[in-house]
């Protein structure tokens, strides 16, 4: 193991910066013994791990491999490493988390916030991604969980707890449409609307709205970011198409109104927090992950939409 892993540290320094001189001067070790260990494991396999270029080293077929094998190997380290020192009683480890980009306000910073203080020992890093690519960060191991949208079709993930979430009318507060709890798809004809562009997880949502209805809305402004969305209809720009989760922490302070969109053939959408089926979490994440459990339900609709008290701000 100590071999192995010295050859993995000097080979993932190579593959990331794409020269033996580079990786020698961060590591601090001679370029000749790097070179020495690569070429020991490359006959070893009897194929080579990277191009010799004129410009430097480039990863093979063989070498890419090689290289997402070392970084689940360095994180199965850190989780061995924690699980080791809460049989000293320490709390300590690091955590990475992925979550889509309506979460990085609201429940997960207070959450967070929360957990840090009563485990001072614990970092947390979150990663915010595209839903497929929170997927994919749980199923490769760069994460040890995340909180995405519609995972019951993959069987590799676990989830560990869930909320529905619908899909809504957003006006300033104040605004007359605002003053409907439901409303038809077909409502807002004739309204301006700023609405939710690829590649965000509700597109699919509007467009088979727009399939099923016949209804051909006037899209004023198209973002496919979620805060634009929310901005431009805090501006009066005119009336968004959001999830109740994009816009939990506007509406409970009372900045925003929602109106869910009640038309039969739309269905709630799922989010999820989930790990890695084969994985079992290391002993930090499972009390961020159980931290994050106990409070999920925060995120579902009606609840979401509840004006903020004052133990919540």
């Amino acid at each position: 193991m100590p071999a192995f892993s010295r050859f993995l540290r000097y080979f993932m320094a190579v593959g990331r910066l794409g020269s033996i001189r580079k990786a020698a001067d961060e590591l601090n070790i001679s370029a000749s013994a790097i070179d020495r260990q690569i070429l020991n494991v490359e006959a070893d396999l009897g194929m080579p791990l990277f191009e010799r270029l004129p410009t430097g080293l480039r990863l093979t077929a063989a070498g890419e491999i090689m290289m997402a094998a070392g970084a689940r190997w360095q994180k199965n380290l850190i989780d061995v490493r924690a699980q080791i020192a809460d049989l000293r009683g320490l709390k300590r480890g690091h955590v990475d988390i992925a979550i889509i980009d309506a979460l990085a306000k609201g429940y997960i910073p207070r959450a967070i916030t929360s957990i840090q203080s009563r485990y001072p020992g614990i970092t947390i890093g979150v990663k915010v991604l595209e839903n497929d690519a929170v997927r994919a960060a749980i199923n490769n191991g760069s994460v040890d969980f995340g909180i995405l949208f519609e995972p019951q079709s993959f069987r590799d993930l676990t989830v560990r707890a869930f909320v529905e979430v619908v899909l809504g009318f957003l006006t300033p507060a104040g605004h007359p449409f605002g003053r409907q709890r439901e409303a038809r798809f077909s409502a807002g004809v004739g309204s301006a609307l700023i609405v939710p562009g690829e590649p965000l997880a509700v597109c699919q949502q509007i467009a088979v709205l727009e399939g099923t209805s016949g209804v051909v809305m006037d899209r004023a402004v198209t973002s496919d970011n979620i805060q634009m969305v929310t901005s431009l209809v805090l501006q009066g720009a005119g009336i968004g198409i959001l999830t109740s989760l994009d816009v939990i922490t506007e509406v409970r302070r009372g900045l925003l109104s929602f109106t869910r969109i009640s038309d039969p053939i739309l269905r709630p959408m799922t989010l999820a927090l989930c790990t890695a089926t084969p994985r079992t979490p290391s002993y930090a994440a499972g009390i961020v992950l159980g931290e994050l459990e106990n409070g999920f339900a925060e995120l579902s609709y009606p609840a979401s939409m509840e004006p903020l008290v004052e133990a919540d701000l």
